[in-house]
């Protein structure tokens, strides 16, 4: 496998760093359009909705506020790669500012969203900055793209031992407990409690689990082994837990047997009709459709299962007495406007979309929805300042993909279904494509394929005080 990969790499990185040089090159600055009386657009959320909205907003002639609770885009598809050590926290973090630094029209303010007042058309902004006061800032265009977070089905305290990746920080959380469960083997001296350090659990098998899983074997069983003289670390299990019937259930069933079988080569052992009843400090309780349970020892459990939408769904649709949904998603038009304020949008994992006849638009929850929708959200604001008529969104699937490892991956494009190393290389081009930034682009291609030749990590750094527990943040990029 290596020597049909080693070709088809280094003709991946070739067209990448050309397309990489054509993006360098620097577009000048465009002056200041005059902006038409009262055309404010705000955005709320930099992730890929939002920033999909106002970069296509960048070159129109509106004032474009974007707000967000952090000051930087964050890669949401690779944040695992963080969590793992394969990547370094800046790799796949831009700020926000860096962006739009040439977009003239555009201001990025830092803060969280709180109310929002439709009828006076402002929302109210508290900065995460001591001393400072919250603000209001006036709209004529609202666009929210708040993103989601995961839930815990109703037991939050689950997750102080089962963190979730869906963030920045907590994939830094999720690292150090990894590369702590290696240390602590390492000198437990008891094989019973070594084996609880050598098991990892991931809940939920969406492409965020599987992913996660076969990170966390490829760094068992490929990288760390020469590292440590005590124990192999290769000697565990992981775990890879899902409550419906197979893994990868958004896949095709042809596939979701694809991944199966590649985790499997990996060590990766799928737990499927399976539901996490309890998660403590030594693991987990997992319960069988017949209601037996049982227990699995295990010192590091990470959780990548359902989601809900972001608190701001909840302000947004309580604010216009628009519906919810369990997940907390507000109900949205098909032209993505709120029911009787045609000047609030609002799109991603937050939202649902009606369709023309009155149903739900069956959206999945990914990226590729999210960008469509902020592309079309500038569309729209586009259209109505040419007094355009504005036409319903429509998704256009342009199909699924999910790795699982070195040369392992699955794809679904247009009707194709296909894994393994084809599937692998389509998934390192199209990720490496969308990155913001060409530093970030760069970087990532260079680590990847240093990873690839050497089967080395560059971010495995155990931050802060490991006898207490306390760690450190983000620290910088070569982190």
């Amino acid at each position: 496998m290596d020597d049909l990969l080693a070709p088809l790499l280094g003709l991946a990185v070739a067209v990448t760093i050309v397309v990489a040089a054509v993006l360098l090159i620097r577009r000048p600055r465009s002056p200041r359009s005059p902006l038409p009386p009262g055309q404010r657009v705000v955005v709320v959320g930099g992730g890929f909705g939002g920033l999909q909205a106002v970069m296509k907003l960048r070159r129109t002639p509106v004032e474009v506020t974007l707000i967000d609770r952090r000051n930087f885009h964050l890669f949401q598809p690779l944040v695992y790669q963080v969590a793992t050590g394969a990547l370094s926290p800046g790799e796949i973090a831009t700020p926000l500012r860096a962006i739009f630094k040439r977009a003239r029209n555009v201001r990025v303010l830092l803060g969280e969203v709180g109310a929002v007042d439709l009828e006076r058309q402002v929302v109210s902004v508290q900065p995460p900055i001591e001393d400072l006061p919250a603000l209001e800032v006036p709209y004529d265009t609202l666009i929210v793209a708040g993103g989601s977070k995961y839930s815990y089905f109703g037991n939050p305290h689950w997750a102080e031992h089962a963190p979730e990746i869906k963030s920045l920080e907590r994939a830094l959380e999720v690292r150090y407990r990894i590369l702590r469960a290696f240390e602590a083997a390492e000198l437990e001296t008891d094989p019973a409690r070594r084996a609880e350090w050598l098991t990892f659990v991931v809940v939920g098998a969406g492409p965020t689990g599987a992913e996660m899983a076969g990170q966390i074997a490829e760094l068992a069983r490929d990288t760390l082994p020469s590292n440590f003289r005590a124990m192999d670390p290769g000697a565990g299990q992981i775990l890879l837990v899902e409550a419906g019937d197979r893994v990868l259930a958004a896949f095709p069933p042809d596939l979701s047997a694809s991944a199966v079988r590649q985790l499997d080569n990996l060590g990766v052992t799928s737990v499927v009709n399976e539901m996490v009843v309890d998660i403590e400090k030594a693991g987990v309780e997992l319960q069988a459709p017949d209601g037996t349970t049982r227990h699995v020892g295990a010192r590091t459990v990470v959780w990548a299962a359902g989601v809900a939408a972001a608190s701001v769904a909840g302000r947004l649709a309580e604010a216009a007495g628009a519906e919810t949904d369990r997940a907390g998603r507000v109900t949205v038009e098909p032209d993505l406007t709120l029911a009787g304020h045609p000047d609030v949008m609002a799109l991603g994992d937050m939202v649902r979309v009606r369709s023309r006849d009155g149903g739900m638009q069956d959206l999945p929850g990914v990226a590729p929805v999210a960008m469509q929708q902020g592309r079309y959200a500038a569309a729209v604001v586009k259209r109505r300042l040419a007094g355009k008529p504005v036409k319903p969104f429509r998704y256009i699937d342009k199909g699924n993909l999910a790795t699982i490892g070195r040369g392992r991956a699955v794809a679904e494009i247009k009707g194709l279904h296909f894994g393994g190393p084809l599937a692998w290389l389509l998934w390192l081009g199209i990720h490496i494509f969308y990155l913001i930034g060409f530093q970030n682009r760069l970087l990532v291609l260079l680590r990847w394929s240093f990873s690839f030749v050497t089967r080395g990590r560059g971010a495995r750094l155990l931050t802060g005080d490991a006898a207490t527990g306390s760690r450190v943040g983000v620290s910088t990029p070569q982190e």
